[in-house]
C-alpha cells in the first residue's frame, strides 16, 4: 500500500483518485468530529458554505440537531457551539446530528468526498484509523491535511506521520516502504521528532499560537494532543456525512 500526503485541500490532485482518503485537522475539526461521535452524536454533516449548512439544518427539528461552526478559530454568531472537542459533552450531543462548518477541516472533507472510502483522523484515534487502513484491499491511500487557508500546517503533518508509523508498525513493516511521496516521508520524520511530546508541537504551530492569542484553549490542547485517547473511526456514509459505521 502506497500512502501519499497532501498538506492542504488545495494541493490534492484534481485528476487522480485513490482507493481511500483520510482527512486530518488536529486543531480542531477532526478531533471535534471524533469526540462528538464517541459521545453519542448520530452523524456529523460537514459544510464549507454557511448558507448551505443553515438550509440543511432547518430541515430538522431544533431538538434533533446542533449547528457548530467557527471562522478564524472563533465561534460563529447564531451557532449553538464552536469547534471545540471538549464542548462535545454527551449531555449536549447524544442523539443529535451536528451540522459543522470550520475554516479548514470541512473544506478538506468536501474535497475528497467523491472517493469511495473516506475517514477522519486526529492524534486521538491514530491506532483505530491505522487498523482500518490495514484491512483495506486498496493500493493507494491519500492522507489529506487541512492546513490553514491554503498553507502548510505543522500539526496536521505530525498526525499524518503518526498515522503512517502506526499503520506500518501494525503490519510489522517499515514506514518508508509505504511512503508514496516526499511529503509523506517528511511527515513521517516529523513524527519521530515530536512523538513523545505532541502537545508542545501543537502549541508551537502557527495555528496553535493563533488559538492561544484568541483565548485560553488549554483544555483543547490537552484533548487534541492526547494520542490514542479514542477508539472510534468517523467514516463517510454519504458525501459530506460522517458517522460510526459497523
Amino acid at each position: 500500500m502506497q500512502v501519499q500526503y497532501w498538506s492542504t485541500p488545495e494541493s490534492v490532485p484534481s485528476q487522480d483518485q485513490p482507493d481511500a482518503a483520510v482527512v486530518i485537522d488536529v486543531l480542531r475539526a477532526t478531533t471535534t468530529i471524533g469526540w462528538a461521535l464517541h459521545n453519542g452524536a448520530t452523524a456529523i454533516r460537514v459544510f464549507s458554505n454557511l448558507e448551505a449548512l443553515q438550509q440543511a439544518a432547518a430541515k430538522l427539528p431544533q431538538h434533533q440537531r446542533l449547528m457548530a461552526g467557527e471562522r478564524g478559530g472563533q465561534q460563529l454568531e447564531g451557532f449553538d457551539m464552536g469547534n471545540s472537542p471538549v464542548a462535545m459533552a454527551p449531555a449536549l450531543v447524544k442523539g443529535k446530528e451536528i451540522f459543522l462548518s470550520t475554516t479548514n477541516g470541512t473544506r478538506a472533507v468536501e474535497k475528497v468526498q467523491a472517493i469511495p472510502w473516506v475517514a477522519t483522523c486526529s492524534l486521538n484515534n491514530l491506532k483505530a484509523v491505522a487498523q482500518k487502513l490495514a484491512q483495506l484491499q486498496g493500493d493507494q491511500v491519500w492522507i489529506v491535511g487541512s492546513g490553514w487557508e491554503g498553507s502548510y500546517s505543522l500539526e496536521d503533518s505530525l498526525a499524518a506521520g503518526g498515522l503512517l508509523h502506526t499503520m506500518a508498525a501494525g503490519l510489522g513493516q517499515e514506514p518508508q516502504s509505504h511512503c508514496g511521496n516526499d511529503e509523506m516521508a517528511a511527515a513521517a520524520a516529523l513524527w519521530q521528532v515530536w512523538k513523545d511530546n505532541p502537545e508542545t508541537c501543537l502549541r508551537l504551530s502557527t495555528h496553535g499560537q493563533r488559538l492561544q492569542r484568541l483565548s485560553n484553549h488549554d483544555a483543547d490542547f490537552r484533548c487534541c494532543g492526547a494520542v490514542n485517547s479514542l477508539g472510534v473511526v468517523p467514516m463517510q456514509s454519504n458525501p459530506g456525512v460522517l458517522c460510526l459505521l459497523p
